[in-house]
């Protein structure tokens, strides 16, 4: 009887973490995270602070992943749907007093629709013409953020409602870590669904997708809009985090930020980007804290990061963890046989 109902436990456990979309080991790394801006000296407000910005790193690079890894389309406009659900929910906050609550939820559909209309527009292109149209639409939007003082204040920058009324960064830390969450399970939960299958196709060979009776500018679109909404929703958290918004918020720079973390992290795993946006962010503060004085240089060491990850490891921290899961089933599955081997009369 103790042996079924263990038994129920492990199913019931296997089927929580198949609906989270989290390995065991997943799952411990999360409830670390969860309690290590609790344990000293990570209690700290600007290491909590850092670890804020990370996670806000790691829900982009999810989103982005989402696109750029399935589809193989680099949207290099990804910082202006972040700046677009931020100015939408900044501005209703400001000039209409709406709750900044709502306003993170509403800014999801202007960068929806923007980001559809961009993959009607692009998505039929091949190559890098697709990517390359999204970045001009990004620096289009980028100009407009400059330009409309009346709407967005311009370089001055916009000041909104922040979300609570704390100076404390710890509830921002578990806000931030929600929105992570369900970022990553509702797209890693398509991503394995039939719709996601068809994604992997269309990124892996367009042309035998079609083929195979897949609508290739269809199913592109979808990703990109979806990747589009989850940045203008995550751009309305930063516009209320931070409090102050400013234009360059959409330039390309934060793209390749983004960009930077799901290549090292590895395309088409959702996860890698994420695992690895801490410990980049503080990396990148620490370079820039330590060499002050030389601004701009955490651009030199993200051209390098890339170029290593490129050449030696294109598959980046997710492929080296398949290996060494790999590996460790190889060698288990040996000493398992040697020692049947050796038990055997």
């Amino acid at each position: 009887m103790a042996e079924v109902i263990e038994r129920a436990r492990m199913n019931g456990f296997k089927k929580a973490l198949d609906v989270l979309c989290l390995t065991p080991l997943g799952l411990l790394c999360l409830v670390l995270l969860a309690v290590l801006p609790l344990v000293p000296p990570f209690n700290q407000e600007y290491l909590i602070r850092w670890m804020v910005v990370g996670l806000f790193m790691a829900a982009q690079a999810v989103a982005f992943d989402f696109t750029g890894g399935y589809i193989n389309i680099v949207n290099f406009g990804f910082a202006a749907f972040v700046g677009l659900g931020a100015y939408t929910s900044a501005i209703l906050s400001v000039k209409l007093g709406l709750s900044p609550w709502i306003g993170m939820f509403i800014g999801i559909f202007p960068a929806a629709l923007v980001g559809f209309l961009t993959g009607v527009l692009t998505l039929r292109l091949r190559g890098i013409f697709a990517a390359v149209m999204a970045w001009f639409i990004g620096l289009a939007f980028w100009g407009l953020a400059t330009k409309l003082v009346f709407l967005t204040e311009g370089p001055l920058g916009l000041n909104c409602p922040t979300l609570l009324q704390t100076s404390s960064n710890l509830p921002y830390f578990y806000i931030i870590l929600v929105m992570f969450m369900i970022s990553y399970v509702v797209l890693k939960r398509i991503v394995r669904s039939n719709m996601g299958l068809a994604f992997t196709a269309i990124g892996q060979n367009m042309e035998a997708a079609r083929t195979s009776g897949i609508n290739p500018t269809r199913y592109r679109i979808i990703n990109f809009t979806l990747s589009c909404a989850f940045a203008g929703w995550l751009g309305g958290f930063y516009a209320h985090y931070y409090g102050i918004l400013m234009p360059d918020v959409m330039h390309t720079s934060k793209t390749i930020e983004v960009l930077v973390v799901v290549y090292i992290g590895g395309r088409a795993s959702l996860w890698g980007g994420a695992a690895i946006a801490i410990p980049f962010v503080f990396a990148m503060e620490m370079v820039r804290s330590v060499f002050s004085n030389y601004p701009g240089l955490n651009l030199i060491f993200y051209g390098l990061f890339l170029i290593v990850i490129m050449i030696y490891y294109p598959g980046g921290v997710a492929q080296f963890y398949a290996f060494l899961t790999e590996r460790f089933k190889a060698s288990r599955l040996v000493r398992l046989a040697v020692g049947n081997r050796l038990d055997s009369p």
